[in-house]
């Protein structure tokens, strides 16, 4: 990483492993009233419920919720009702601009999401789908385990420690540190995390062909290398 005061920061990688929800796509008020509607249907309490669901594949929060014999049918309650609260779904500020920056085999996405719904997500906020496309269905664990952004990296012909992660939870942080990446967080929520850098959003965000330039006034925190 290296950084002048005032210039912003630029962290040198080969490719960037994208979250969809909350890094390249505002899903929050589709998350919001999805999770509520099946918590009322499951008799929960709705904001206990949106305290664990991000970062999370929805079979994995699902597991926390619902018994095991009733859990098929509540993940499948959930997809549906994800599907259905599509609209409203955003880009990210700077998303769209830094996305069109960015070569053919670059970049991937790495999604708690199903490929269905994360892809759908992608479309309504006008942004296209990578290549390298991670989903729920194609690992044995979600997030915070590192298998995900292990095989992104893998499937874009790089070593985990070329790429950086954008994420914005603390799950998906986790993973990306685990899975030996750089990381950096996206969003306030990502101050709670281990992600040394932190911006506002992706407005202004730069691929220099060598590495991801971030202006001044989006990070929100620069730690040095070595702490």
């Amino acid at each position: 990483m290296s950084g002048v005061p005032g210039a912003g920061v630029h962290l040198p990688v080969r490719g960037l492993l994208f979250d969809n929800d909350g890094v390249l796509v505002d899903s929050e008020a589709s998350v919001t009233a999805s999770w509520t509607r099946w918590a009322q249907v499951h008799g929960l309490d709705a904001a206990e419920v949106l305290e664990i669901v991000h970062g999370r594949r929805a079979a994995d929060t699902v597991a926390l919720l619902v018994p095991d014999d009733r859990r098929a049918a509540a993940t499948a309650l959930i997809d549906r009702f994800e599907l259905e609260d599509i609209a409203g779904v955003t880009a990210v500020p700077g998303a769209p601009e830094l996305v069109a920056q960015l070569p053919e085999g670059r970049w991937a996405v790495v999604t708690s999401g199903t490929r269905t719904l994360a892809g759908a997500r992608l479309s309504a906020a006008g942004l296209p789908r990578p290549a390298v496309f991670v989903t729920a269905e194609d690992v044995t664990a979600g997030k915070p385990d590192p298998e995900g952004y292990a095989a992104a990296a893998a499937a874009l012909g790089l070593e985990s420690a070329h790429t950086l992660v954008l994420e914005d939870s603390p799950s998906g942080v986790q993973a990306g540190l685990a899975a030996g990446c750089a990381v950096l967080g996206i969003g306030e929520r990502a101050l709670g995390t281990g992600a040394p850098v932190v911006v506002r959003d992706l407005v202004g965000a730069r691929w220099t062909g060598d590495g991801l330039a971030l202006p001044a006034d989006t990070v929100l925190r620069a730690l040095r290398p070595d702490g």
